[in-house]
């Protein structure tokens, strides 16, 4: 193809991600909301008093976060850094550094807000109108193997960070730093009318009785079937009821918007790329060599390495899964391989690999207040670790 015809493609391809680019920056935001709510605080502060040494510091905070970001990613980061820094005021001789990467090393984890497996499920997704059947949740993250593993991981999350001990003259204990001034709330007898309902509970309850109403509704003819819009609506839901007033909700909101800008802004260029690989007929070429090179045994165990290496490069894994998914569920198809498995492998590539990309890391280190090399040399044992437990899952089972 003429350079002129690929920047046509990709000019083309450049909206077709704007709805799946929103639901990506709402189950981040929604996480993010949820886990600024009074009781999310409330729990935190009694977690944080459960630890007496660094050792059991490291493990409640491994095992805390990695349970956080099952429930949803962007719930768990933020939940990871809040519980971090509370834990660093209160045990002493604790290297915050290696509890900062404890706590996002929980980001691994493949749970229900899991974009790759949620999107596979949902109706109307792009790759349904590629001609691929829907895959429900419940051979990808619900099936008995994928829950072993979780399992498995979750383990060797707490036992890698529990028994990490640096040198006495290598700790970092955690600064806290003069707290921002905070606004002087008005007193309720000189607020105007608009201002009591920016502060009223009853409005919040009001905002959520359609989602949730909607969603008993939904799950009495579905069954529990979680699907991307689910998630987010979840989500929402519970954001309004545990936040006080809209007022305290919208500030939750201004807050998480800034953890979504790479998101808002690298999509659409995901998207164009998407549209050059497809339009171009690269998509059928690459799903072809992986062909060539795999049998149906093999090939999950090949999509999770091949989605852990691109994910260095395109450190997100809804905008990986529009470029590299079509060309993977293509070949899956070819090769009479099994589709939830290379779904679920894909999956964990993304998550592999993003504990050596700092793109997902940066809203922790954010509230954390450290930078991407404090925590890096920690994240790359993980990495090895965990990838020899997700590989080595993919290669028993190319056995059964």
């Amino acid at each position: 193809k003429s350079a002129l015809q690929m920047i046509e493609y990709w000019g083309k391809g450049y909206s077709s991600m704007f709805v799946f680019g929103m639901q990506m920056v709402l189950v981040l935001l929604t996480g993010y909301v949820l886990a600024l709510t009074p009781l999310a605080k409330k729990i935190l502060n009694k977690v944080t008093s459960i630890p007496k040494t660094p050792q059991q510091a490291l493990g409640l905070t491994a095992l805390v976060s990695i349970a956080s970001c099952y429930i949803n990613w962007g719930f768990g980061l933020v939940i990871g850094a809040v519980l971090a820094k509370e834990v660093g005021k209160k045990v002493k001789g604790l290297h915050f550094p290696l509890l900062v990467a404890a706590a996002y090393g929980g980001e691994i984890i493949r749970g229900p807000s899991s974009s790759i497996p949620l999107v596979s499920a949902t109706p109307g997704n792009f790759m349904e109108k590629l001609g691929l059947p829907l895959t429900p949740v419940s051979e990808t993250l619900y099936s008995s193997w994928n829950l072993i593993m979780t399992l498995v991981i979750v383990i060797m999350l707490f036992i890698v960070y529990f028994n990490m001990k640096p040198q006495a003259n290598e700790i970092v204990e955690y600064y806290e730093k003069e707290p921002e001034k905070q606004e002087v709330p008005v007193a309720k007898k000189d607020m105007t009318f608009a201002e009591r309902l920016e502060n009223s509970y009853w409005l919040n309850a009001l905002f959520g009785l359609f989602p949730l109403i909607y969603l008993g509704a939904n799950f009495s003819k579905i069954g529990f079937d979680l699907n991307l819009n689910l998630v987010i609506l979840i989500f929402l839901t519970l954001g309004l009821y545990l936040h006080s007033s809209p007022n305290t909700f919208l500030k939750a909101v201004s807050q998480g918007i800034g953890a979504s800008r790479g998101i808002i802004l690298q999509f659409p260029l995901y998207a164009g790329m998407s549209g050059m690989m497809t339009a171009s007929g690269l998509v059928d070429m690459i799903s072809l060599w992986f062909v060539n090179i795999s049998t149906a045994h093999t090939f999950p165990l090949y999509t999770f390495l091949s989605a852990g290496l691109v994910n260095i490069f395109i450190p997100s894994g809804g905008g990986q899964w529009a470029i590299q998914g079509p060309i993977m569920m293509k070949a899956a198809e070819a090769l009479g391989a099994n589709v939830p498995q290379t779904i679920m492998a894909f999956a964990w590539g993304d998550g592999w690999t993003n504990q050596i990309q700092p793109f997902w890391a940066l809203p922790l280190l954010g509230v954390a207040g450290l930078s991407a090399r404090d925590i890096m040399g920690y994240c790359v044992i993980w990495t090895i670790v965990s990838g020899l437990i997700i590989s080595g899952t993919f290669v028993a089972l190319s056995f059964m």
